[in-house]
């Protein structure tokens, strides 16, 4: 009992400053005991409806996302931007997300693949695996009866063809065109539409009227017919490129017939076009319009049209006009576009700034791998990262990426099972890993990492299989997923510890 001294003491405190803080008498407890008082904490997930990833590395429960099962509730819109440096795991993130996809039932997949290696692009071994030939668009063998995708394939509708035609002039030209020229352009291309009707109208019919134009088109306007043709000369020397220049083969004739649009991947092969070349957001601008017109439909299928090298669209003004429009009508039919770029200031600091912000402002989804420094900071400031994100960004290792889901943050580990490794680790892949820093020790920890994280994958490659069940009952199997992930993480954790 406290002496009559201490109590007058408190209270005269307790009156002057208010209610004194107790002392709390130090408490001796086992681990297992306080691990029920002090909970652990961790940030939400995203649900457990989807499609597996791997696991939250903080807290080392499982990572589920789906862009379909988040769409209006968590997401805005369902597209997805991909961002870091070469062998950080991009590729291996895309090829199992891919893949994890199609094992439900109302998926659908359409890659552009830009990069590849002996001759193939870097999706050919799942293209093959899942016994589907990529429709390869090559210069070369489009001159021996190759792939053909044709611009005014009369399944794009006429404003289709003519807005296909204006961007790939515009892109070779490198700038907007005129409205003499768009003039010249626009009768040409309403002429041979109205006129050639027995059979595909092709681009050298567009060339052939530029150079010889109707006297009716000139007399409507009631200028000279001279004038008209030297409106239009510029642009037929850039299509007559498609037809007999560098590029021809690939888009002057009937688009080859026996494309199969209902398979559940369809792969182009863009590797033999060289990425530099203007051929390549020229091409990215044709496939992409073709498909809207061709594949695109209200089946009620979600799809997800998967962009390598994606700066070439989003990096030009005109193509990435085009593919706004694609996002903003795909998103009521279900399409989830996915763009993969190595670094953001390779689309916000050039010419289509104003167009690649309105593409990253609907990418809702954003997966960040380890970047310089300095790049990092310029990601976070135009994403609107939170700071500890930007600051752990540089220090990330291979397979572990910063994922912001419409502001819900966190550090990821993407998981890859064993029947899904010999498929998404190409030869070159691994060749970059093993050349990368550390060499043979960073390779041993690699290895040893790996092994530890095949107890956790087994668990995710066990659960896959529940999703190629019904698409009424996702949840179920993708929770179960969440579950065995979460456990075996933490299984994982302790085994590289």
């Amino acid at each position: 009992m406290r002496d009559p001294l201490s109590l007058f003491t408190d209270a005269f405190t307790s009156f002057l400053f208010g209610k004194v803080e107790t002392t709390r008498l130090p408490v001796r407890t086992s681990t297992g005991q306080a691990q029920a008082v002090y909970l652990p904490t961790a940030a939400p997930g995203l649900g457990d409806s989807g499609v597996i990833i791997g696991r939250e590395v903080y807290s080392g429960k499982g990572y589920i996302y789906d862009p379909f099962q988040l769409y209006g509730q968590q997401l805005p819109a369902p597209h997805w931007l991909v961002l870091g440096e070469s062998g950080n795991g991009k590729s291996a993130l895309e090829k199992t997300y891919v893949l994890r996809q199609l094992r439900f039932r109302d998926r659908q997949v359409v890659v552009l693949d830009a990069q590849g290696e002996d001759g193939v692009g870097e999706w050919n071994l799942i293209a093959q695996e899942l016994g589907i030939t990529p429709i390869r668009l090559d210069p070369t063998a489009a001159l021996d009866h190759g792939i053909r995708l044709n611009p005014l394939d009369p399944s794009i509708t006429t404003t289709g063809q003519l807005a296909l035609l204006r961007t790939i002039i515009e892109v070779a030209m490198g700038h907007g065109l005129d409205e003499r020229s768009g003039f010249a352009l626009k009768v040409a291309h309403a002429y041979v539409n109205e006129t050639v009707t027995d059979r595909q109208p092709v681009l050298s019919d567009i060339v052939e009227q530029l150079r010889h134009p109707e006297a009716a088109s000139a007399e409507a306007m009631n200028v000279d017919i001279e004038d008209v043709r030297a409106w239009g000369l510029d642009v037929a020397l850039v299509i007559d490129r498609l037809v007999d220049g560098d590029l021809r083969g690939m888009f002057d004739g009937p688009t080859t017939v026996g494309i199969d649009l209902d398979a559940p991947l369809i792969v182009f092969d863009l590797s033999h076009i060289d990425r530099n070349s203007i051929a390549m957001p020229i091409l990215m601008a044709i496939v992409g319009v073709w498909l809207e017109h061709t594949w695109i439909r209200p089946d009620r299928k979600k799809r997800i049209f998967l962009v390598e090298e994606a700066w070439h669209i989003i990096n030009s003004p005109f193509v990435a006009q085009l593919f706004q429009r694609l996002l903003k009508f795909g998103r009521r039919l279900g399409l989830s576009f996915v763009a993969v770029v190595h670094h953001l200031s390779d689309v916000v600091d050039g010419a289509a700034a104003k167009e690649a912000a309105a593409i990253l402002k609907m990418a809702s989804t954003r997966t960040i791998y380890a970047q310089k420094a300095d790049e990092a900071r310029a990601t976070g400031r135009v994403l609107g990262l939170p700071r500890w994100a930007v600051e752990i960004i540089p220090t990330l290792t291979p397979g572990i990426a910063v994922w912001d889901v419409n502001g819900n943050v966190q550090v990821v580990k993407h998981l890859v099972t064993e029947t899904e490794r010999p498929i998404v680790f190409t030869d070159r892949a691994m060749t970059e890993a093993s050349s990368g820093p550390g060499g043979a020790d960073h390779d041993a920890l690699h290895a040893a990492e790996l092994e530890a994280e095949e107890r956790a994958a087994a668990f995710v490659e066990q659960r896959l299989g529940d999703a190629s069940a019904p698409t009424s009952a996702p949840a179920t199997s993708a929770s179960a997923t969440s579950d065995a992930a979460a456990s075996a993480a933490a299984a994982s954790e302790s085994t590289v510890a």
